[in-house]
């Protein structure tokens, strides 16, 4: 389900007129691409957000309703207050049905405590990225991506080449580029020194043979 946001467009512009919005419960922002001139436009700063809380608003093709008419459009960028809560400024682009889009997905990892490097070598799962950089049709830009850890041990890792992407999907990547995704490391800690500890000790206990 597409996520619609209303808009409303916006004549006044610079740090004077965005204050002025502000302190109406407003948030200035801009539309821009799709071969079209950008459009500087207005949202309820309470309505969005709360959308901002949700992770499908950073990785979905919205439906800009600006005033009554809709276009699709990704958001690009948010500016937000350093201490205060309020959200300052926002950019979207506009998107082509026909062309496709560059944008990052949240990772939803799976199954950690089913692997055998938690479940039976006491292994921690450690996740290197939590969203991924991909490629698609605006049609075929998933929410998330799912990330399986069922089968992964302990010293080892998963990289980008072994997720399996959704139809149409593709990660953007340089030439002979494969990142570590996740993997599973072994606790250090008291446990850990204690095993160390054990191990050691007949080792310890052995006496040198005596020198001539």
């Amino acid at each position: 389900m597409s996520i619609v946001l209303k808009a409303a467009k916006r004549a006044e512009q610079g740090t004077g007129a965005s204050r002025r919005l502000r302190r109406t419960g407003r948030v200035p922002g801009i539309l821009y691409g799709g071969g079209r001139e950008a459009e500087q436009i207005t949202v309820d700063h309470n309505e969005v957000y709360h959308l901002l809380k949700q992770e499908s608003f950073h990785a979905s093709v919205l439906t800009m309703d600006i005033d009554g008419a809709a276009q699709a459009a990704i958001l690009r960028d948010v500016q937000v207050h350093p201490y205060k809560i309020q959200v300052l400024h926002l950019d979207f682009q506009r998107v082509d049905a026909a062309q496709k889009i560059h944008v990052k997905v949240p990772l939803h990892f799976k199954n950690a405590e089913l692997s055998p490097g938690v479940k039976l070598q006491g292994g921690i799962a450690s996740h290197v990225l939590n969203e991924l950089d991909v490629t698609c049709l605006p049609g075929d830009l998933p929410e998330f991506i799912e990330v399986d850890l069922a089968h992964l041990t302990s010293g080892h890792s998963m990289h980008v080449s072994e997720i399996p992407m959704p139809k149409g999907v593709e990660p953007v990547l340089h030439k002979g580029e494969d990142p570590v995704i996740a993997s599973i490391t072994m606790p250090r800690g008291p446990k850990a020194d204690e095993q160390a500890a054990d191990e050691a000790a007949p080792a310890a206990a052995s006496p040198e043979p005596a020198k001539k």
